[in-house]
């Protein structure tokens, strides 16, 4: 067990802000080796000391955001429930080891209860996937052909090989073929790397991102809406002072991050308004607005500098136990929100594609960006440039924001896009389409980032095929776990 806890551990600590990419498959290839051959009924209690261990220490934020007033449980829980599908993901594992080519099959298995965890229960968490270690890695290019599906199975494949070939070695046996599990992914991501696009193929665009900051105070933001409204009115009217001096280039368009405005049906901001016309350019504006049947929508606005506000964006996964409350009589035990908001926020079901300065934007907004179909639908819909307002403040100087950046190179690499991350409080960053950041804020200053990004329109393998990979790689592993039912196991006294 203590082997799991120190690769659990060990995942963890090759997970963003960390440019450690080369400990994920190391770690996964510990896991591996932990599982292979035993019972399903060890290989679950590996996963789940596997998983808690990783799990644990890089959902520490909700520690930071939760914990002085709720304690450890909420931390605790959301780590546990998630362990648990990495649980049953090592008694899979355990099952197809056995099989001819296993690390295959364990790779696809474990991408398979990847994919169960980020769809159930209450919508699923895809935080902790193993795609999201890769940001700076050599496995990330392979996102432009099969998106964050193929990322995961690589690093798994790549652990899986790896202990496989450690296992061969000293046992003397034939080793050819769990070399090739760990080079050919590793050889197709080298590959990939020099044909990631990134020219400009369609001009490119001057933008703006505004991060007014907000104040430190965790859950005290909940009844903060008028400070953090203050401070991005404030840093915006400073850079339209410093566009109309000269100081600063005029943007083609800008953006505000997530929970800026709070506007009701009619959406008139006269304070959005006068900054969209002075600077004779269109804001995207994160705000909560209630529709004109009552419905609460957390949304990204298109704001004209003629005609005020326009097209939106609707956040598609909203967060459970905040934006929407399951069990709100047991929900107010783990969560503030019962009480500020009396109602769910409503979800919207299309990808967001809004017009800014001539410029098609795909937008996410914070959440959003963990799941794989939002930039998905954004980029099959004909966006140039993807862009995700977030509101991270309320997770204080934790490593968050780090994880959600890494996040968004994923998705840059995955659609040949440029990523505009606007956050309240950091971190904000403009990502190149081939992952890389060119531009960064620090946590908790008031910044404006101005910069130049290329409008692309070349649709990536991982854009046109959608989410056939994801799907391809669970009924690949869902065949191999069928196939452990219909062959004859040999008896076995391991665990």
């Amino acid at each position: 067990m203590l082997a799991a806890v120190a690769a659990g551990f060990a995942l963890y600590a090759g997970s963003p802000p960390r440019e450690l990419w080369w400990l994920a498959p190391i770690a996964f290839a510990v896991f591996a080796a932990l599982v292979r051959h035993r019972r399903a009924r060890a290989g679950f209690g590996y996963g789940v000391v596997f998983g808690f261990a990783f799990l644990l220490p890089l959902l520490g934020w909700l520690q930071d955001f939760l914990g002085a007033d709720f304690g450890p449980w909420p931390w605790l829980g959301v780590a546990g429930v998630e362990a648990l599908f990495i649980g049953l993901a090592g008694a899979a594992m355990a099952r197809v080891s056995r099989l001819r080519g296993g690390p295959v099959w364990m790779a696809a298995v474990f991408v398979a209860f990847e994919v169960a965890r980020s769809s159930v229960p209450f919508g699923g968490f895809p935080w902790g996937r193993l795609a999201f270690t890769q940001d700076t890695g050599l496995l990330l290019p392979l996102a432009a052909l099969g998106g964050s599906a193929l990322v995961s199975f690589a690093v798994a494949l790549v652990g899986g090989g790896l202990a496989e070939l450690v296992r061969r070695l000293v046992a003397r046996e034939g080793w050819a073929a769990p070399l090739a599990a760990v080079l050919v992914p590793v050889v197709g991501g080298a590959a990939m790397l020099p044909l990631l696009g990134t020219e400009a193929e369609a001009g490119t665009a001057r933008v703006a991102l505004v991060q007014g900051n907000a104040p430190n105070i965790g859950l005290g933001l909940l009844y903060e809406d008028g400070t953090l409204r203050a401070n991005h009115i404030e840093a915006a009217r400073q850079l339209v002072a410093d566009v109309q001096a000269g100081r600063v280039p005029q943007p083609d368009f800008v953006v505000l991050p997530e929970q800026v405005g709070s506007w009701g049906p009619s959406r008139t901001d006269p304070e959005l308004s006068a900054i969209a016309a002075q600077l004779g350019v269109p804001l995207l504006v994160g705000g909560l607005g209630e529709d004109a049947t009552g419905e609460l929508r957390n949304q990204v606005v298109q704001w004209d500098p003629a005609s005020g506000a326009g097209e939106r964006y609707v956040k598609q996964h909203l967060v459970p136990f905040s934006e929407t409350i399951p069990v709100r009589p047991l929900a107010r035990l783990v969560t503030p929100f019962v009480d500020r908001f009396r109602q769910d926020m409503v979800p919207a079901d299309e990808p967001g594609v809004l017009t800014a300065g001539g410029v098609r934007v795909g937008v996410g907004i914070c959440y959003d960006v963990a799941y794989d179909d939002v930039f998905t639908g954004a980029a099959q819909r004909g966006a140039t440039v993807l862009a995700l307002p977030t509101n991270n403040a309320w997770y204080g100087h934790s490593e968050m924001s780090y994880q959600q950046l890494a996040m968004a190179r994923l998705r840059a690499v995955e659609h040949g896009r440029a990523v505009l991350v606007a956050s309240t409080s950091g971190v904000s960053a403009v990502v190149q389409p081939d992952g890389s950041v060119s531009e960064q804020t620090a946590q908790f200053t008031a910044e404006t980032l101005v910069a130049e990004v290329p409008l692309r329109t070349t649709q990536t393998a991982a854009t046109v095929l959608g989410a056939t990979p994801t799907w391809g790689l669970v009924v690949l592993g869902a065949g191999a776990l069928l196939a452990t039912w219909r062959r004859p196991r040999r008896d076995t006294t391991r665990g």
